[in-house]
C-alpha cells in the first residue's frame, strides 16, 4: 500500500513543472482517517521526506516533527464541512494571482467554468494569509464550488482525491490565462444563464465516476 505522505509529496513536487508554484509558496493536503496530512510550512518540496509531513486533526492540533502550513485553516474547514472533499490544493500560480489581484470573479466566458460547480469562479474577499478570516472568506467563495480565487493571493481547489485536486488546479490556471488573454483584445462575450445551466446538467455526469 502506498504511503499517503509520499503521494502528497509527489503532488507537491508536481506543482512547479505544471506552472502552479515556485519556491515554497502554496500547499497541498489529503484527507487521512479523521484528520488530514498537509505540507509543512517553509520547506522546499524537493527536500521533503515522509517524516516531514504533519498529521493534523480537525481541532487544529498536529503531530509530527514539522509545523503544518500556515494556511492549514482553510484546509481543515473544507474537510470539516464537506465530506466529499478528499484533497485540497492552494497555489500562487501567475494567471490566477493576476486576476485575484483585480479582485474579480471569473465570469462564464468558457463552458469549462462549469467544471468548478457553477456559472462563475468566485474571488474570495481579502484577508491576511493563514488567518481565520481568510478561511471564512474562502469557505464563502467555495460554497457549492470546487475552486475559487483568493483576493491578492492565489487559487484554492478541492477535489475528491489528490489527482482530481491537481487536475482542477491546472484547469483553473488555464482558464485564468485564457480569460486574461481574451480580455487583452476586448470584453469577452459571456455565455447566458440558460446556456450555462445546460452545461451544468451535462457536467453532473462528467468524467469517470
Amino acid at each position: 500500500m502506498t504511503d499517503p505522505r509520499l503521494e502528497l509529496i509527489a503532488a507537491a513536487r508536481a506543482m512547479r513543472p505544471a506552472g502552479l508554484n515556485k519556491g515554497t509558496s502554496g500547499n497541498v493536503s489529503v484527507r487521512d482517517g479523521d484528520g488530514f496530512l498537509i505540507t509543512p510550512t517553509g520547506m522546499p518540496y524537493a527536500a521533503l521526506t515522509a517524516d516531514d509531513i504533519p498529521l493534523m486533526a480537525l481541532d487544529g492540533s498536529h503531530v509530527g516533527a514539522r509545523k503544518p502550513s500556515s494556511e492549514w485553516r482553510f484546509h481543515r474547514d473544507l474537510y470539516a464541512a464537506r465530506s466529499e472533499v478528499g484533497a485540497v490544493l492552494h497555489a500562487h500560480s501567475p494567471f490566477a494571482v493576476s486576476l485575484a489581484c483585480l479582485r474579480r470573479d471569473i465570469p462564464p466566458f468558457h463552458y469549462m467554468i462549469a467544471r468548478f460547480g457553477g456559472d462563475t469562479i468566485r474571488c474570495a474577499d481579502y484577508a491576511l494569509f493563514g488567518s481565520p478570516e481568510l478561511s471564512a472568506a474562502a469557505m464563502a467563495a467555495m460554497a457549492d464550488r470546487r475552486g475559487c480565487l483568493l483576493a491578492n493571493h492565489g487559487m484554492l481547489v478541492a477535489g475528491r482525491d489528490l489527482d482530481e485536486a491537481f487536475a482542477l488546479a491546472v484547469e483553473l490556471e488555464e482558464l485564468c490565462e485564457q480569460y486574461w488573454r481574451a480580455s487583452q483584445l476586448g470584453e469577452p462575450l459571456l455565455l447566458s444563464a440558460g446556456e450555462m445551466a445546460e452545461v451544468l446538467v451535462r457536467f453532473a455526469g462528467y468524467g469517470q465516476q
